[in-house]
């Protein structure tokens, strides 16, 4: 089955850090560029990193300096170190390849992040 799982999502006070985990199965990762997402309440789904399969990074402007997306082919699996987190950050966060090929893979379950004192 092919199948997108992420991880390592929770509540966390501002400042604080997360590292997020996407595990990939059923078909390897490896020649596609891989992105973050995340959905905020209230507002559309956004690509908040990617990486390619050689590993080059893209962050959209707000992540900048904050997040870092890495990738381990080996274990089919790709992450998003979020550091100095803000409320704003609040959202349930996705991977999927970029652009999303829907045909590949199905969207994933996310994992919650909530950033609150």
């Amino acid at each position: 089955q092919v199948q997108l799982v992420e991880s390592g999502g929770g509540l966390v006070q501002p400042g604080g850090s997360l590292r997020l985990a996407c595990a990939a199965s059923g078909t390897s990762i490896e020649i596609y560029t891989m992105g973050w997402y995340r959905t905020a309440p209230g507002k559309q789904r956004e690509l908040v990193a990617a990486i390619t399969g050689g590993g080059n990074t893209n962050y959209v402007d707000f992540v900048k300096g904050r997040f870092t997306i890495s990738r381990d082919n080996s274990a089919n699996t790709v992450y998003l170190q979020m550091n100095n987190l803000i409320p704003e950050d609040t959202a349930v966060y996705y991977c999927h390849t970029f652009p999303a090929l829907e045909n590949l893979y199905s969207w994933g379950q996310g994992t919650r992040v909530t950033v609150s004192s």
